[in-house]
């Protein structure tokens, strides 16, 4: 665990990461919060930790990659209707050309 205070304002995501990279975060991060309830759950409450806020951390982080991966999948979309339009418009100058 970390050895200082998380701050959920000071959370930021890596900005290029593939969407393989991106679920394989999401995945890595879930685990990690849930370990981190389980260890706030099973402290006293007079106890004196830093879970809630570094939970509150990963969260902000795990909301930023959720961003980015529908960042990504929309460019990837936008990509593939580019090429499929591209394609249809060169087929329809092929078939002016031989007509």
């Amino acid at each position: 665990m970390d050895h200082y205070p998380l701050k959920p304002e000071n959370m930021r995501a890596p900005a290029h990461l593939t969407r393989d990279e991106i679920k394989q975060s999401l995945e890595e991060l879930d685990n990690k919060i849930k370990v981190l309830q389980g260890r706030a759950h099973a402290t006293t409450a007079d106890s004196n930790h830093t879970y809630h806020k570094h939970i509150a951390g990963l969260e902000k982080k795990r909301a930023l990659l959720v961003q980015q991966l529908d960042t990504t999948q929309d460019e990837s979309s936008n990509t593939w209707t580019d090429i499929k339009n591209s394609l249809q418009s060169l087929k329809d100058e092929i078939r002016n050309m031989l007509d």
